[in-house]
C-alpha cells in the first residue's frame, strides 16, 4: 500500500516517524498520549499514519519475494540498511530502519519460526478488515483502526492506537492476551469482545462471550466484565452496564457493515457515519433534536443522507472543505 500523498511534508515526516516507532516496538504511556493528541489535531493524520503502517502488513503478502533478501537483512542487528523493494518509497532514515525490521520479521515467519512475531495493521477510511493472527486469534477491524500486535512465548499483546476491533481470542492459559489503549487495558486468556477507543481518554469494551478484566486508566480499579457487559470510559468517568440483545446487536452491527439506529439522536448518528468515512458531519441545533431509526449500510453514505432528507425533512449541504451539514427545512 503506497503511503497517501500529502501537501504537508512535515505531517508526512511525523507520520513516518510514528509508524517507525510503532513498528520498532513498545511505546510508553507518554508517547501513546502524544500520538493520540497528534492524531486528534487533524483527522487527515490518521489516514496518513495508516498508510505508512499498512506497509508492514503488506510485507506479509510478499514473503516469496522477501526470501531472496534473507542474506541482506541478516546484519540488521549491527547496521540497518534500506532495502529498495519498492522504488516509490521515500521514507526518512528512521522509517527506513523500521522497513528492515518489518522485513526481518517477515523472513523469520517465512523460515517457520513464529515463536515471537510483531506486525503493524491499519485500515483506511470506510474499509473493514478481518485477519487471523499466528496464534489463531481472529480479529475484525473497523475503518480507521491502527494497532500493533506482538506475540511472544510468554504473552500476547495488542496496542490499539485508535479505532475499533473485535477479538475472538484463542484460549491459551499460559499466554495471557492484553489489549492496551491510551484510556485503559483489557486482559483475557480466551474470549470474544469488542474494543473501541478514541483520543481524550475514551474507551468502550463490550463482551460477547466469556469474561475480561478491564483496567480503565492508571488510577481506576479493575473491572471484571462478563458476557453482555459493556464498560464505557469518557475522561475520568467510568460506567458498566448490562446490555440486552438489541443493544448488543447495535454495538456490534459494524461487523456486518451496518449501523442500527432506534430513536438515536441525529448528532450521534452523524458522528457514527463521520468516524467511519473520515469526514465531519454536523447538524444545526434545530436538526439535532430529530431522531434516527433504521439499519443503513455503513458503506452507503449518500444513501444514508438521502434517507435523512426523506424521513426527517432536513436539508443536506456539502461544504467546500468536504464537511457535510444537516439543517431543518424552512417552510
Amino acid at each position: 500500500m503506497k503511503p497517501s500523498a500529502s501537501s504537508d511534508p512535515i505531517a508526512e515526516e511525523q507520520a513516518s516517524l510514528w509508524a517507525a516507532r510503532l513498528d520498532g516496538g513498545s511505546i510508553n504511556a507518554g508517547q501513546r498520549a502524544e500520538l493520540a493528541a497528534w492524531l486528534e489535531a487533524d483527522p487527515a493524520r490518521r489516514l496518513l499514519l495508516s498508510s505508512y503502517c499498512q506497509f508492514s502488513a503488506d510485507l506479509e503478502q510478499q514473503l516469496p519475494l522477501l526470501a531472496g533478501i534473507k542474506d541482506e537483512v541478516a546484519g540488521i542487528k549491527t547496521a540497518a540498511k534500506t532495502v529498495p523493494l519498492r522504488p516509490w518509497l521515500r521514507w526518512p532514515t528512521l522509517a527506513g530502519a523500521s522497513l528492515i525490521a518489518a522485513a526481518t520479521v517477515a523472513v523469520i515467519l517465512w523460515n517457520g519460526r513464529p515463536q515471537d512475531t510483531f506486525q503493524n495493521i491499519a485500515t483506511p477510511i470506510a474499509q473493514r478488515q478481518a485477519l487471523t493472527l499466528a496464534d489463531g486469534t481472529q480479529l475484525e477491524l473497523n475503518a480507521q483502526t491502527v494497532l500493533t500486535v506482538e506475540l511472544t512465548t510468554r504473552e500476547r499483546r495488542v496496542r490499539l492506537s485508535g479505532g475499533e476491533a473485535f477479538f475472538h481470542v484463542t484460549k491459551d492459559a499460559g499466554r495471557p492476551f492484553f489489549v492496551e489503549t491510551s484510556a485503559g487495558s483489557v486482559r483475557v486468556t480466551g474470549t470474544q469482545f469488542n474494543v473501541r477507543t478514541a483520543p481524550a481518554n475514551q474507551l468502550e469494551v463490550t463482551v460477547l462471550e466469556g469474561s475480561v478484566l478491564v483496567q480503565p486508566g492508571d488510577n481506576a480499579g479493575s473491572r471484571d466484565l462478563r458476557a453482555g457487559d459493556q464498560l464505557t470510559r469518557s475522561g475520568g468517568d467510568v460506567s458498566v452496564r448490562s446490555l440486552g440483545a438489541a443493544d448488543l446487536d447495535r454495538a456490534l452491527a459494524w461487523r456486518s457493515g451496518q449501523a442500527l439506529f432506534n430513536g438515536t439522536p441525529l448528532r450521534e448518528a452523524l458522528g457514527y457515519f463521520g468516524r467511519y468515512h473520515g469526514i465531519t458531519l454536523t447538524a444545526s441545533d434545530a436538526a439535532a433534536l430529530k431522531r434516527v431509526s433504521g439499519s443503513p449500510s455503513l458503506d452507503d453514505l449518500d444513501g444514508f443522507l438521502t434517507s435523512l432528507e426523506d424521513a426527517l425533512q432536513v436539508r443536506v449541504t456539502r461544504e467546500s472543505d468536504g464537511s457535510i451539514r444537516v439543517d431543518t427545512v424552512r417552510n
